[in-house]
This record gives structure tokens, C-alpha cells and sequence, in this order.
């Protein structure tokens, strides 16, 4: 027994997924997908530019 066994042992291997034909509509389903990601990724980067939508922060009240 060398020090080396101990401790967690790696998981089998999973066999490799087979590549099944896709029809067209999930074809169209999937550039739709990835249209619409894109979009919504310049979308981000977009409003991301910009400062916070409202600049005021937290309100403190002038009493103390």
C-alpha cells in the first residue's frame, strides 16, 4: 500500500455521444438560438457602456 492509492479515484470514462441526424426544424431551431444569443449579447455589451441606471445611490436623510 503506497501513499498514492488513497483519496479519490478518477471516474470511467463516458462513452462518446453518437451525432444524430437533425431534421430542419431543429436546425432552424438551433440558428434561431444562436441568433437570439447574439442579439442579446450586444444587447449586454450595449448597456454595459453606460453608467448605472440611477445615479442617486442611497438616499441619506439630513437629519442626524
Amino acid at each position: 500500500m503506497s501513499g498514492r492509492e488513497g483519496g479519490k479515484k478518477k471516474p470511467l470514462k463516458a462513452p462518446k455521444k453518437q451525432n444524430k441526424e437533425m431534421d430542419d426544424d431543429e436546425v432552424a431551431f438551433k440558428q434561431k438560438q444562436k441568433e437570439e444569443q447574439k442579439a442579446l449579447e450586444a444587447l449586454k455589451t450595449k448597456a454595459s457602456g453606460k453608467g448605472p441606471m440611477c445615479g442617486t445611490g442611497i438616499k441619506k436623510s439630513g437629519k442626524k
